[in-house]
């Protein structure tokens, strides 16, 4: 299952946000890396520049590496719409995307990791496989086994105020509904997409 492996604190440094979840090291120095430290002179970046880092903002957001986030590009492009919208939708439909919303996980990368790790269902069957792409109307659930799992009942409990319009969570059997598809104005991510739009129309 290929995954992106290197430093977290660095590349949320870098956007000035946790883009990993909580980080005190981008807490203790909200600046960009480099030995130089916040008194380096930063060149104006060229409008390429712009482009591809936030098109590396939206992969390390989500935990794309950059053969699926060009596929899933491509995907976007082939649909009706506007291909921006679909992309980030494309991205939220994921299903370690989703176990992050309903709060089963405080990171991404946990959630891909409970995936991963047979810990979780769609439909009553599980699914291992962190980029399936859900449909409105799947139920995401909780394995029986795993239900008392600490990961995941320290994370309820933080979590338990957060909630997204387009997912419905029923704490009591621990499973959650895919609604929806969210719309653009519903996804809470900081993420420019008509700059990687412009990128790969290069």
């Amino acid at each position: 299952m290929a995954r992106y492996t290197g430093p977290t604190s660095k590349i949320a440094r870098r956007f000035k946000e946790p883009i990993f979840g909580p980080d005190k090291a981008l807490e203790r120095r909200n600046y960009p890396p480099g030995v130089h430290g916040p008194n380096k002179r930063r060149n104006k970046q060229s409008e390429y520049a712009v482009q591809l880092l936030e098109k590396q903002k939206a992969k390390y957001t989500y935990g794309i590496l950059e053969k699926q986030f060009s596929n899933l590009f491509k995907k976007a492009s082939s649909k009706t719409g506007i291909t921006g919208e679909i992309l980030l939708q494309l991205c939220e439909s994921r299903l370690d995307n989703t176990v992050y919303r309903l709060g089963l996980s405080n990171t991404r990368r946990g959630a891909r990791q409970l995936v991963g790790h047979r810990h979780i269902t769609v439909n009553g069957e599980l699914v291992n496989i962190p980029s399936f792409q859900l449909k409105p109307g799947d139920v995401v659930g909780v394995r029986e086994k795993s239900k008392s799992l600490q990961a995941i009942t320290a994370s309820l409990a933080a979590n338990s105020s957060a909630q997204h319009e387009w997912i419905d969570w029923n704490g009591n059997d621990m499973r959650g509904t895919f609604i929806t598809i969210p719309h653009m104005e519903q996804i809470p991510e900081n993420i420019n997409v008509q700059l990687i739009v412009e990128l790969y129309s290069k």
